[in-house]
């Protein structure tokens, strides 16, 4: 599963991350909800009514996450719409802690499953037929526990062996349905039992968004992590894999036309004139947190795929509401792609006759990979030119490859417990982020994307209330773990054990892993195993990456000695853990007077405190590239370093010196990257040293006149470091001055070097009207002209200070937006132009684009969503006011993941409006979160991940930011999703 915290890309979103514009657009996507009611939420609403609680209230005694927070059984008076609606947790009953030392195995397991849904408006029967068999003898009450969430279920009837339960021989709890051990097949024999279940769901007034609900016009599921349990009964966790052989879905003929499950479609047909069918089978076991279902009025487009080299033809098909089916082609080229990848790199054929993917409008992640019916959330499978950036292709082609690849790492092969999501998660990011970097051609350009976005989000929360290692210990509620640590952290673990066993040893551990595991739920540790197995290595000391959380450091410093000839490099190492790790640190050597490379990359074993390497043979001194491509998700520091931003004269030579002739791409780029910063902390300080801005300006200059076609690596190459980046190294951040410094740094390399920005952004205007085609180009050199251009654009445009210069910089971002032929330009232009105020003409130039771009997007989500995240992230001193005004608009919703991120998450990025000193940010954040939270748990528990950090923000900031957190806690209902994250961040 892709997690989506702005943008699972979200940000996953991450990655969901919000790329600061014009480098790279923003983009999430959301739809008018047509299956929910809008909730109107209201910025003038009073606190009162709120976080107010009176002394008559009391939280609901109910939890929608039941098995994640405990509970207990809801009062029969309440009505279902209100069961489906509620999200609270009992006061009296505190939500229970899951720990990972807690796992025992099923005493009886599920073997089979088959399953009929009918559905109609208002109302669906769910009937299942399990078929169960004895497990492991775990110890202590060995009952069978289905799990099930009282709000979701209304149980009909239940049987065993075809022999109805009177409601003495069953147990329902609000977690689930409890079966006495006494009543089955003694465990360790062979016998079976089939229970049969009926109950009814109300997938209309689902507004969670996780089990059976409805998004526009068509029914989907999303069952990871938990949401099996809303459908039917069941053992719902990853440890039971079963075989689902019959999925019958029975519905409405005109209105949901198009039926799709997991796997092969076996038989499908008429029932009467209006009622339709189709069964489903598949053939693999599966846990039920891969199971899918959808029903809907879609259009498609398909094709086919013939594997290598057992020769299957695998016919592909990929549906999305009707309007949009002209947008889907970019995802099938990318599922094709994906496809003929990990044939030729890893070996891996997909298994099925079909693969289908579905775009979904209402979803919480980016996109889910059921067995052979992959749920998209819009934003990652609908491109065209007109409504997509460079990046959201990019992030398209990314998102279908890890979906696909799941199906090994994920689906064949799946995790024992949740504990164990980064075995899926990071190894799949892993897999997605190497098959982009061959789909660019530039590793580098990816490297740097990467790490970009690991320091800016999952740095972030290393250092926070919710670090965790990449394995975490205990959890409440398992949706918060979806998080950069499990995933980005995840995936750089896994590189490192491709850095520590080179690309052919880390192919061997993969065959072994999979050679061992096909159709097992296993664990980190079995994957650690087989790595070291295969190459015949010792990788205990390696291990404790899974149990360390937070960033470790590393320290180093270097002598040479010209009597021996000998360079020596002494690392330290500091982290959470007590022993030391195991980190790869990339290295190779430059001579310090040629700048040649005398000593290329090699993987230096850190496995100490402290520990010294030596290099022999080298007849002067050199300047070593330490980390090279980010070996290591790790801190780099040098011994000799001051205060922030106080580099020796000696390291910020050397950086200017790796800036210019380092051979490797990343390192070149994070040299650049580190004078800048050193300038911008000086520059917060008041003590700017003309040292380090020659330095700058060197580096600047240097890359600005580039002869060279890698346009993408020039473009980073010349960006500031994100405010975000800046943030995590600083110990107390102060974001308004952190802004205002990083605005100067950057006006200041716009004056020196204005003439020279303009002529190579008019020369790349001409390069790129020359091109004979109205079409947009998505080759790299395309791309990274465009990228290359808008980051020169935004240098242009910083020059704002007089009214003369207001009226160059918004003439120029509006002929950009005017003459754009795409929306990377067009989105880039307004990024612009939303920030720029003052004289009539020039917010005339503003309002007017801001119109022209809603009356272009012509209801489309996509860039509805655009439209609301410029406005949410400008430079303006009223943008919070605009936010405001913004809640109220007629095409804003809370109820849409996508819309609500695209404002109210994206305004919570906007760090020094959104941290202003009165603290009105924070409060506006809180009163959305209570709101969401009454919709959507999910949603709320992120959104308020915004608050947690108050410790780092100075004491009358963080007093503001703790106040809201404290509201919070108190609101009646709460859901276990938002409690755990305000309680780990008032902790």
């Amino acid at each position: 599963m892709q997690f989506c915290r702005l943008v699972k890309s979200t940000f996953l979103a991450s990655l969901s991350v919000l790329p600061p514009p014009p480098v790279a657009a923003f983009s999430t996507s959301a739809a008018r909800p047509r299956a929910f009611p809008a909730l109107r939420s209201s910025h003038s609403l009073s606190p009162k009514s709120v976080f107010g609680v009176t002394k008559h209230d009391r939280r609901e005694t109910w939890c929608p996450l039941s098995i994640r927070g405990g509970g207990a059984v809801f009062s029969s008076s309440l009505s279902p719409s209100s069961l489906a609606m509620s999200t609270a947790t009992e006061e009296s009953v505190a939500p229970k802690e899951i720990l990972r030392t807690s796992y025992r195995p099923l005493p009886y397991r599920v073997e089979n499953v088959e399953m009929n849904f009918d559905i109609r408006e208002g109302e669906t029967i769910v009937e299942s037929t399990l078929t169960v068999v004895g497990g492991v003898d775990g110890g202590g009450n060995n009952d069978l526990l289905l799990d099930g969430e009282s709000d979701a279920l209304t149980l009909l009837s239940i049987s065993l062996n075809s022999k109805p339960l009177s409601s003495s021989e069953y147990k329902l709890t609000p977690d689930g349905l409890v079966i006495p051990s006494s009543l089955l097949p003694p465990i360790g024999s062979k016998q079976q039992a089939t229970i049969v279940t009926k109950v009814k769901i109300c997938p209309e007034e689902n507004t969670q968004l996780s089990g059976l609900y409805k998004s526009g016009t068509m029914y989907c599921t999303q069952c990871e992590a938990m949401g099996f349990r809303r459908i039917t009964y069941y053992p719902d966790r990853p440890d039971n894999m079963a075989v689902f052989s019959s999925v019958r879905i029975e519905a409405s003929k005109k209105d949901y036309p198009v039926l799709l499950g997991n796997g092969n479609r076996i038989e499908d047909g008429s029932i009467g004139d209006d009622r339709h069918y189709a069964i489903w089978s598949d053939p693999y076991p599966k846990p039920s947190y891969l199971f899918c279902i959808v029903a809907g009025n879609l259009s498609s487009i398909s094709s086919s795929y013939t594997t290598k080299p057992s020769g299957r033809k695998v016919h592909l098909e990929i549906f999305s509401e009707p309007e949009n089916v002209s947008k889907l082609q970019h995802a099938m080229d990318s599922l094709i792609k994906s496809m003929k990848w990990d044939e030729d790199t890893f070996g891996l054929e997909y298994d099925l006759e079909m693969y289908n993917i579905v775009a979904v409008n209402d979803f919480n992640m980016g996109a889910m990979e059921n067995k052979g019916l992959n749920v998209f959330n819009t934003a990652y499978v609908l491109a065209d030119p007109k409504s997509a950036t460079d990046t959201d292709y990019e992030r398209i082609e990314s998102v279908i490859g890890h979906e696909y690849f799941h199906n090994w790492t994920g689906n064949r092969v799946t995790c024992r417990d949740w504990f164990q999501l980064t075995l899926k998660e990071g190894l799949t990011v892993y897999r997605d982020q190497e098959f982009s970097a061959d789909m660019m051609q530039s590793a580098s350009v990816k490297r740097i994307e990467d790490v970009s976005a690991l320091r800016a989000r999952q740095f972030a929360e290393d250092a926070g209330p919710m670090s965790h290692p990449i394995r975490p210990e205990s959890y409440i509620s398992m949706d918060n773990f979806y998080t950069a640590t499990v995933y980005s952290k995840g995936a750089e673990v896994v590189r490192m054990y491709r850095t520590l066993l080179g690309k052919e040893g880390f192919r061997k551990g993969m065959d072994l892993y999979f050679k061992r595991h096909d159709g097992n739920a296993v664990t980190c540790d079995d994957f650690l195993a087989a790595m070291a197995d295969a190459n015949g290595v010792d990788l205990s000391q390696f291990s404790r990456w899974y149990s360390t959380s937070g960033t470790p450091t590393v320290t180093y410093d270097s002598k040479y000695e010209g009597e021996s000839k000998t360079f020596y490099l002494t690392f330290s190492q500091e982290s959470n853990n007590p022993d030391p790790l195991h980190i790869p640190v990339s290295v190779g050597l430059l001579d310090k007077v040629s700048g040649e490379e005398v000593s290329p990359t090699q993987v230096l074993n850190l496995k100490e405190k402290v520990q010294t390497f030596q290099f022999t043979g080298l007849d002067g001194d050199v300047v070593p590239s330490v980390l090279r491509g980010f070996s290591a998700p790790v801190k780099l520091v040098r011994s000799t370093k001051g205060s922030v931003g106080d580099a020796s004269a000696d390291e910020e030579k050397n950086w200017a010196f790796l800036a210019a002739r380092d051979t490797d791409g990343f390192n070149r780029w994070e040299a650049g990257q580190k004078l800048m910063t050193s300038l911008i902390f000086q520059t917060m300080r008041q003590e700017e040293s003309l040292r380090t801005l020659e330095y700058v300006f060197e580096a600047f200059g240097r890359t600005l006149g580039m002869d060279s076609v890698d346009y993408s690596i020039q473009a980073y190459a010349l960006s500031l470091p994100p405010e975000s980046t800046l943030a995590e190294e600083l110990d107390v951040v102060d974001p308004v001055a952190l802004h205002a410094a990083r605005g100067n740094v950057k006006k200041t390399i716009a004056r020196k070097f204005y003439s020279e920005i303009r002529a190579k952004y008019d020369e790349l205007t001409v390069a790129m009207q020359s091109i004979n085609t109205s079409d947009i180009q998505l080759d790299a050199v395309s791309i990274g002209q465009r990228r290359l251009r808008n980051v020169l654009l935004d240098y242009l445009c910083c020059i704002k200070d007089t009214c003369e210069e207001r009226e160059v910089a918004s003439k120029l971002a509006f002929s950009q937006f005017q003459a754009a032929n795409g929306m990377t330009d067009k989105y880039s232009a307004l990024s612009c132009l939303v920030s720029m105020d003052g004289e009539q003409d020039v917010v005339s130039r503003r309002e007017g684009a801001l119109q022209k771009f809603y009356d272009d997007a012509a209801g489309d989500p996509l860039v509805l969503n655009k439209w609301f995240s410029a406005q949410a992230l400008a430079d303006l001193p009223d943008v919070l006011d605009r936010v405001k005004t913004l809640v109220d608009h007629p095409d804003f919703t809370l109820s849409n993941p996508n819309r609500c991120r695209s404002l109210v998450s994206a305004f919570s990025m906007n760090a020094a409006h959104f941290h202003a000193q009165d603290g009105e940010g924070y409060r506006f954040l809180a009163r959305m979160v209570a709101e969401v939270d009454k919709l959507n748990p999910q949603m709320s528990s992120r959104m308020g991940g915004g608050l947690i950090q108050w410790r780092r923000y100075g004491k009358e900031r963080g007093a503001l930011m703790k106040g809201e957190l404290e509201k919070l806690s108190k609101l009646k209902p709460i859901s276990n999703d938002l409690f755990e994250v305000v309680s780990r961040g008032l902790k």
